[in-house]
């Protein structure tokens, strides 16, 4: 009898234990329920089970592998879409949250093509992307491409398989020599992307074409505002540079990039970009523009030389932004490249990635502190999540003003002006000019080719 005391006093305690637990856990989900917004309530749709919500696309496909998948991208609802090759992955990424496709093509065999195609004869004004939306290689050839060429691309591509589709591109592919800023040397005008530091000194991070190593930038058109050197950079293979500010300061506002009119957006971090992701580029010559990626890991032919591992979008660009800045929601994505098109009939502009530029030059973006709203420098962040928001609900970032702008004065004219230094501080003044002078004389042969360079093509 003891016993069996025992063991219906037990039972009673487990079955309390249980309905505890459950009406503990209806009182926490109702809590959930209570506290949370309408439109978050509308939009969880399918649950997602416990440690697998809020998985990225990324995340998934490095999760499944490269065999089992072939790439991912943002949803028309804002969800990452997954393309798998078979339906176990399919379910798998469902219970994660997010959206599947079963195609046929694995990354794996994707980039067995593009491997073919990078190992043909180079034909300059091609390109080609792996386009996750429709399983297949993208290669697209310009109007400087002749028909023979065309047709020996359209051979390599026959023996690939029928997943490589070839295709026409208006205009030519081109780097866009000449953002947010503009910057001016020998070699042409381009555009100032991020401010970068290694610590002992601040940069400007631009487009590896816009000029070698030893290049020398002015901040106008006169060539008498020197802003400092090119000191390393990538091209052809790479195209991103750094120049190193003269001064050794990038100075106040340096973690925003400009957008025109006086207005800025501040950077708090680098990212890696998603296909369907809604992107913003700045540009001295054609402004803020906005687009959509469209494809990673991009080759293009340009006539001085192959890029690869590059972003494609249909944001549009012009001459004269090449090095600006691409971003969405404040975090830095890449530096502008070359493409083809104009901002009047549209066209198709590609990228290099800003956070493989940081680890190969081993430099850090300057970015906004979010809690002073002061520019400091940080280790590239955490790739960005893309997920949060629809493409089309995408914005640049946190607008602020643009500062520490040029005021049209030289240092040299700041130093001799009579009101800003003292009468006794004018012969040091004179001895200081004279040091200035003779820096001056060593530069002058740049500055006069400058000169006329930028007076020829720039009228």
């Amino acid at each position: 009898m003891r016993h069996a005391r025992r063991r219906v006093v037990r039972r009673v305690t487990r079955l309390t234990a249980v309905v505890g637990l459950l009406l503990g856990g209806a009182m926490v989900t109702q809590a959930a329920m209570a506290s949370e917004p309408p439109d978050a309530a509308a939009a969880r749709g399918s649950a997602r089970p416990s440690g697998m919500s809020g998985a990225s696309g990324a995340d998934l496909v490095a999760r499944l592998g490269t065999s089992r998948t072939a790439g991912s991208w943002i949803g028309s609802d804002g969800r990452p879409v997954v393309a798998v090759t078979d339906e176990r992955a399919a379910a798998e990424v469902r219970r994660a949250g997010a959206g599947a496709t079963v195609v046929r093509h694995s990354m794996n065999e994707l980039r067995a093509a593009t491997a073919a195609l990078r190992a043909a004869p180079r034909v300059a004004g091609t390109a080609w992307t792996v386009d996750y939306r429709a399983n297949r290689v993208t290669v697209e050839a310009d109007s400087t491409v002749s028909a023979a060429d065309w047709d020996r691309m359209a051979e390599v591509a026959g023996r690939v398989g029928g997943f490589v589709r070839m295709e026409r591109a208006e205009g030519a592919f081109t780097t866009r020599l000449n953002g947010a800023q503009p910057i001016r040397s020998v070699g042409g005008r381009c555009s100032a992307g991020f401010n970068v530091t290694d610590g002992r000194g601040d940069f400007i991070l631009t487009a590896g074409h816009c000029g070698p190593a030893g290049s020398v930038w002015f901040a106008d058109g006169q060539g008498d505002r020197r802003l400092g050197r090119t000191v390393a950079g990538s091209f052809p293979g790479g195209d991103f540079s750094l120049v190193r500010y003269d001064s050794g300061s990038a100075g106040r506002g340096a973690d925003v990039v400009a957008i025109g009119g006086g207005n800025g957006v501040r950077i708090t971090g680098a990212g890696e970009p998603a296909v369907g992701q809604r992107v913003f580029r700045s540009g001295s010559t054609s402004g803020l523009r906005d687009g959509e990626v469209t494809g990673l890991d991009a080759t293009v032919n340009y006539p001085e030389g192959t890029v690869t591992g590059l972003i494609r979008t249909t944001v549009c660009a012009e001459p004269g932004d090449s090095g600006g800045p691409l971003f969405s929601e404040g975090i830095a994505l890449g530096v502008t490249s070359g493409g083809s098109g104009d901002c009047t009939t549209g066209g198709t502009t590609f990228f290099q990635p800003v956070t493989e530029a940081l680890s190969a030059l081993d430099v850090r973006l300057i970015v906004s502190d979010a809690r002073q709203g002061t520019g400091q420098s940080a280790k590239p962040s955490a790739p960005a999540t893309h997920g949060a928001l629809a493409p089309g609900g995408a914005s640049p970032g946190s607008s602020a003003p643009v500062t520490g702008a040029a005021d049209g004065t030289t240092p040299l004219s700041r130093l001799s002006d009579p009101r800003a230094v003292g009468p006794g501080l004018l012969v040091m003044g004179g001895s200081l000019i004279a040091l200035v002078a003779t820096r001056w004389i060593r530069t002058e042969r740049d500055r006069r080719a400058y000169q006329r360079y930028y007076s020829a093509t720039w009228n």
